[in-house]
């Protein structure tokens, strides 16, 4: 496969898999588990013909490895980063001291008055290192990379979650838990 057919499987997978499954005819599972035979014959029903490689492909390879397959490896699913309705059944976790979120800078200054939101997505998302925050940052124009006091909110009651691929999970961050990192030039 090549990193262009990549990209696009892979947004096509985001699309479909986190935000509008039924576009596809596609219940998520608990879990937000899909049956790949199902996904497999919903994507050729819509001329966007995949196969079981692609897919290994797509989850193997993806930079932010956004899908998974189940044990089984009979079904696959979105980590993170839903808008649909879907519990991923992740357990609490205890996070690191300090997490790190990236945002543009026009963002700033509406999350230092109101605090980190969902936004429409199931949880806020946190890294463990800046260079990750950068780059999500820099997807809303000019990288802005906020430091989070995780541990210190998680001892003062508030709910972490890790995925299997390493992002952090949390409802939200009020402003009392962070500080600017960095901006970048």
């Amino acid at each position: 496969m090549t990193n262009k057919r990549l990209v696009k499987t892979s947004k096509y997978l985001s699309r479909h898999l986190r935000h509008d499954p039924g576009r596809l005819g596609l219940t998520l599972e608990p879990g937000g588990w899909v049956s790949i035979d199902a996904l497999l014959g919903a994507c050729r029903s819509q001329s966007f013909a995949l196969t079981l490689e692609d897919l290994r492909q797509v989850v193997e390879r993806n930079d932010k490895q956004r899908f998974s397959f189940d044990e089984t490896r009979t079904r696959i699913r979105a980590n993170q980063g839903h808008s649909v309705e879907v519990d991923l059944e992740l357990e609490p976790a205890s996070p690191p001291a300090v997490l790190f979120h990236g945002t543009g800078l026009r963002h700033l200054d509406s999350i230092m008055r109101a605090g980190l939101k969902r936004a429409g997505r199931h949880h806020v998302h946190l890294s463990t290192d800046t260079a990750t925050a950068t780059r999500v940052g820099a997807r809303h124009g000019r990288a802005v990379v906020l430091e989070v006091a995780a541990a210190r909110m998680g001892e003062d009651g508030f709910n972490f979650y890790v995925t299997v691929n390493g992002v952090w999970l949390t409802w939200a961050v009020p402003t009392a838990y962070l500080r600017l990192r960095s901006k970048a030039r």
